[in-house]
This record gives structure tokens, sequence and C-alpha cells, in this order.
């Protein structure tokens, strides 16, 4: 089986936040994921632990084009890479003002500091996916599975045995006592349903190994997944306890966030690991994407 290594992003300075990995071939390696335009020197010094450079990497594949996956995606290009990715994501990337503006209007001003700068992607470079296409690189051979939920421009790979699953498998940080997932809702779309259907597709493959994006490569795939969709529930749960009506944003936020701390302490995680998981996806920013989904989906629960 072909290697594949974790290369930890360090993302605003955190250890197992924000992973990318690497499979190396004989002319240089292959990405899935590449991490924000703010972590492109740390991923130049991951891959140079691995006798590599940036420009020796011909392929990187997006799960999606949020920024924490896809932003350093256009400084891939311009590295020389090509960049594979859904089809409804892919003019986002070539054109990225709509994907900007809607990410300004959650981090404000803290928007530069995260995730650095996102270069367009030229349309030259991209490889555009849809569902169940493979990708032959160099003898390695990836197969994209549409898994909307978290996003509907969300593709999981799978390789050797291996489901790089992006967001749709949830963030779960190696390291941590406990098998804990948190599901990453933020807006525009989340949906709940659909992310349920992804997580019965993927049951329904073979997997062996399974790698959300945050953070790590995991041995016990339908036990993970078993995880995610009891975390499914729980998150639907919460939403018919906490939203209907006159609805706060604030008070939301905070609620989610004690609530989410809260699920880790029960799972045996130490607050130093509650803080790894609010690194890779902080639970204030779900607030909002649950709040939508609501109010467009699931009104008539009221």
């Amino acid at each position: 089986m072909p290697t594949i290594h974790t290369l930890d992003l360090h993302f605003q300075g955190a250890e197992r936040a924000i992973a990318a990995y690497l499979i190396p071939h004989r002319h240089g390696g292959v990405l899935v994921e590449c991490g924000p335009g703010s972590t492109t020197e740390n991923l130049t010094a991951a891959l140079a632990a691995h006798g590599l450079t940036p420009g020796d990497i011909s392929d990187v594949l997006v799960t999606h084009i949020h920024l924490d996956h896809a932003g350093a995606a256009g400084w891939m290009a311009r590295q020389g890479a090509r960049i594979h990715v859904h089809h409804v994501g892919a003019p986002h990337l070539v054109n990225p003002e709509k994907l900007l503006r809607s990410a300004g209007r959650i981090y404000g001003e803290t928007m530069k500091p995260l995730w650095g700068e996102f270069l367009a992607v030229p349309e030259d470079s991209l490889n555009v996916l849809h569902d169940n296409d493979e990708i032959e690189i160099e003898g390695l051979v990836f197969r994209a599975l549409d898994t909307p939920g978290h996003a509907y421009h969300h593709m999981a790979y799978l390789f050797e045995g291996t489901c790089f699953s992006g967001d749709v498998g949830g963030v779960r940080i190696t390291g941590s006592a406990a098998r804990h997932i948190r599901l990453p809702t933020p807006p525009p779309e989340f949906h709940l349903e659909l992310w349920r259907e992804s997580v019965q597709r993927l049951r329904g493959e073979a997997i062996e190994r399974i790698a959300p994006t945050h953070f790590g490569m995991f041995d016990d795939p339908q036990a993970h997944l078993e995880a995610l969709a009891r975390a499914l529930d729980e998150i639907e749960a919460w939403m018919k306890a906490h939203l209907g009506g006159e609805t706060d944003l604030q008070a939301l936020e905070s609620d989610i966030t004690a609530w989410e701390q809260s699920r880790g302490r029960a799972d045996g995680l130490s607050e130093a690991e509650i803080q790894v998981y609010e690194t890779a996806s902080p639970a204030w920013m779900s607030a909002s994407g649950l709040l939508r989904y609501w109010n467009k989906y699931r009104s008539g629960d009221r």
C-alpha cells in the first residue's frame, strides 16, 4: 500500500487542527487538502520534512472549497499543481469573490489573520469532478464521492481503503482519549438529512481507515461512522430544544459552545483537548448554520 503522511499545518500555532495528507509518487506527490493561505509556510516546511517542495506536488484534491481546506489552492496552482474539486465549487475557485464575501460576513476583521491570502485558481489548472469520478495520478487511483451535508460542494475521496472524509466525516482529533466527534455546521449549506444520507453512503463503502481533515487517521471507520450518526441525532435534538420563534443568535452561540464543551467532557476529553476542537471547529460558528437550516427546512416543527 502506498504511504500516506499526515501533515500538521499548525493552524494558528495549534497542533492537530488542520491536516493535509501527502501521498508520494515517483515524480513528487499528491496532496489531499492544502489548508488555508495562512499556513503555506507551514505546508512548505512539512513537505520539506519528506524531501519535497510545493513545486513537487503534481495534484491537490480538495474535499470542498471552504478556506481551511482549499484556501491555498490558488497558491498551489501557481507552484504547478493541478487542483481537483467538486463541480459546484469549481467556479468559486476560479472567481472567489462571492466565496470571500460570504466568509467575510462570518469572520469580519479576523478574516486575513485566520485565512491569509486566497488566490484564484486558473481555469486550466482545474479538474472538475462529479460523483464516482476516478482520478489516476502516477498509478495512484482515487475515487470521488459526492457527499453533501456539510456543504453541497463536498467530495470524500477513497484511496486504497482510506476515506479522506473532509468535514462530512466530522471533527475527531487524534490523540484524544475518546471517540468524540463534533459536527462543523457553518452557514450557508448545512443540511441534516443530506448529511445522514452521506453517512449511509460511506457505511456502504469498503473503508478500512477514515481520515478527517480535522484531524488524523483512524482505523475504526465503522465505529467512527456510528458515532457520527449519533452526533447528527444529538444536534437535531439540540435544535428542537433551542430553535423556533424569536431567536437571539448571540445567545445561541453561547449555548452551543457550552453544549459542545459539555459533550466533550462527558466523553472524557481534557480541557486542552476541548480547546483543540475549538480551534479546528469553533462551536460559535455553527450556531448561524443551524439557525439558517432550521428556518429554511424545519420551520414547520415550531
